[in-house]
C-alpha cells in the first residue's frame, strides 16, 4: 500500500490509518511530497564529502555557546576544546607537528612518540551543548575542510560499509582531525569495527573528538553482551581524555511544553499549504524505513521544508525504533519541523524500550522530535 497522502483533489481523505481526514484542499495549491516515494541512491564520494557539520550547526563557534552560569564544567569545556583547536594549527597526519597537538594536555614539551590520549571525549546528557561544542572544534581547527570530518558514529560504520575498511583508512589517514557526534556502540561487530578503525587513525597521527552520554570506559552498559563491549571499548576509551559537560537539556530550559498533537485536518491543510512539504502516514513511513538504508535518511529529506504526519502510534519493535532515531537525527540535523496527529512523541516508545540497552537513543529522539513538534507551530501560522 502506498504510504503518501498527498492527492491533488479538492478532498483529501486519509485511509490509510484509523482515521479519516475529509478537509477542503483548493486545487491552486501545492501537491505535498511523499517521504514514501523517495528511495535515494548515494553515491560514496557524496558520503565522504558530506562528512561535515550538519546544516543546524553550519555557523556555530565557540563564541555562540552560552554556557549555563551553575555549570562551570560548560565553561570549562570551552576553555579546553579552544586550546585543543589551537593546538591542531600544526599537526599532520604525517605526524609532523604533533607536539603542538599534544600541548593542549599540560605538557611543556611532547615526546617524540607520545604515549597519552589521542583525542578529547566530551561526556554529558541530553541537549547539553556537545554537539554544538564538537561542531565549534571543528570549524576552529585550522585546516582545509577537505582534511576535516565530522559525521555521527552510524554515519562512520554506513562510511566503512560504503568504501569498505581498508579504503576508509586511506582515505580518513590524511585527515588532521575526526569528529565522532552521538558515539554510540549498539553491537559487538560496530565496536572492534570501530575500535580497529580508530586505532589505524591514531597511528596515522589523526587527532580524535567525540561526544556520547556515557564515559568511554562505561559505553555498552546495559546493552546485549555487555562484558564484550567492555573489553573492546577499554583499549578505545585510552585514546581519549574525557570531559565531563554536566547541564539540563537546554531544549527544556524556559520552553513550554511539548505541543499536543494536531488533528488529521491540520495536518493535511498545512502539508498543502506548505511548499516543500512532505504528507505521509506514521505506519506506513515506518514501513518505507526498513527499505531504505539508514544511510541515505540524509538524502530521503533533501529540500524538505516541513515533514507532516497522520496517525503517530506507538513504536511496534526495536528494529523499527532505531531506524526511527536515525531518521529523527537527520531531521533535526536540518531544523525540519515535524507536524503530527495522533499519538505524542514522548508516548512513541514503550516503558520496556526506554529501560532497556537503547534507552539514551529513545530518549534523544523524543528530545530532538519534541523540539521539532514545537518548531512547527510556525508552519501551521504561516
Amino acid at each position: 500500500m502506498s504510504c503518501s497522502l498527498a492527492r491533488p483533489l479538492d478532498s483529501v481523505t486519509v485511509s490509510s490509518s484509523s482515521a479519516t481526514v475529509s478537509g477542503i484542499v483548493p486545487l491552486s495549491e501545492a501537491v505535498p511530497l511523499s517521504l514514501c516515494a523517495r528511495e535515494p541512491h548515494v553515491p560514496a564520494d557524496r558520503l565522504v564529502a558530506e562528512m561535515v557539520p550538519p546544516p543546524r550547526f553550519d555557523s556555530v563557534r565557540f563564541d555562540t555557546y552560552i554556557p549555563d552560569p551553575n555549570q562551570p564544567s560548560q565553561t570549562e569545556a570551552v576553555r579546553v576544546l579552544s586550546g585543543f583547536a589551537a593546538g591542531l594549527g600544526g599537526a599532520h597526519a604525517s605526524g609532523a607537528g604533533k607536539r603542538g597537538f599534544f600541548g593542549f594536555f599540560g605538557k611543556a614539551k611532547a615526546p617524540k612518540v607520545p604515549t597519552g590520549p589521542r583525542g578529547v571525549y566530551l561526556d554529558g546528557g541530553y541537549g547539553v551543548g556537545k554537539t554544538h561544542l564538537l561542531a565549534s572544534l571543528w570549524h576552529a581547527t585550522p585546516a582545509e575542510p577537505a582534511l576535516k570530518a565530522f559525521g555521527t558514529f552510524v554515519e562512520l560504520t554506513n562510511l566503512v560499509g560504503a568504501l569498505g575498511f581498508q579504503k576508509t583508512v586511506q582515505t580518513l589517514s590524511g585527515h588532521r582531525l575526526l569528529c565522532i557526534d552521538e558515539f554510540e556502540l549498539d553491537d559487538p561487530g560496530d565496536t572492534v569495527l570501530v575500535s580497529t578503525l580508530l586505532g589505524k587513525l591514531v597511528d596515522a597521527g589523526v587527532a580524535l573528538a567525540a561526544t556520547s552520554n556515557t564515559l568511554p570506559g562505561k559505553l555498552g552498559e546495559g546493552r546485549f553482551a555487555a562484558a564484550d563491549f567492555l573489553r573492546e571499548i577499554q583499549g578505545l576509551s585510552a585514546h581519549f581524555r574525557a570531559l565531563r559537560i554536566d547541564g539540563e537539556d537546554y531544549r527544556h530550559r524556559g520552553l513550554p511544553e511539548a505541543p499536543a498533537p494536531y488533528s488529521d485536518e491540520v495536518v493535511a491543510k498545512t502539508a498543502y499549504a506548505t511548499e516543500g512539504a512532505s504528507l505521509d502516514g506514521f505506519p506506513q513511513l515506518l514501513d518505507h524505513l526498513a527499505r531504505v538504508h539508514p544511510s541515505r535518511y540524509g538524502a530521503l529529506t533533501d529540500g524538505l521544508k516541513a515533514v507532516c504526519l497522520t496517525d503517530v502510534q506507538p513504536i511496534p519493535d526495536q528494529s523499527t525504533a532505531l531506524r526511527l532515531v536515525v531518521l529523527a537525527d537527520r531531521l533535526y540535523d536540518r531544523e525540519v519541523p515535524v507536524l503530527a496527529s495522533g499519538m505524542p512523541f514522548d508516548q512513541l516508545f514503550s516503558e520496556e524500550m526506554l529501560k532497556g540497552g537503547y534507552r539514551k537513543k529513545y530518549f534523544r529522539a523524543i528530545s530532538r522530535l519534541t523540539a521539532l513538534a514545537r518548531d512547527s507551530k510556525r508552519v501551521v501560522e504561516h
